[in-house]
């Protein structure tokens, strides 16, 4: 089993209520990121809705993976992201729902 098949069986989340209360936490969001950043996955809130979170997951959004953005489109949504070497493209509200700890 990989290593991304095992954080995706475990299904981590945090243990916020919602997120709201992730964004009081200061940790920064996906969002947060500027065009060529790169950061690691931490979590995604427990606030968010439960098919929101395993299509996360699912689509390699786990904690320890690293993930940076390439680009915004020019209205800042959605924003596009190499994760797993694929790009991938989230609307700026999914993004919020995703915590990260700085990269390089």
């Amino acid at each position: 089993m990989s290593l991304l098949s095992g954080l995706l069986s475990s299904r981590v989340v945090d243990d916020h209520p919602s997120a709201d209360v992730c964004a009081l936490t200061g940790m920064a969001s996906l969002a947060d990121l500027r065009p060529g950043d790169t950061a690691t996955i931490a979590s995604v809130c427990a606030g968010t809705e439960p098919a929101s979170a395993r299509r996360l997951f699912d689509l390699g959004f786990a904690p320890g993976c690293e993930v940076s953005l390439l680009r915004r489109a020019p209205m800042a949504d959605p924003m596009v992201f190499r994760i797993a070497g694929y790009d991938i493209a989230l609307r700026r509200a999914q993004a919020h729902c995703v915590r990260i700890l700085p990269g390089r």
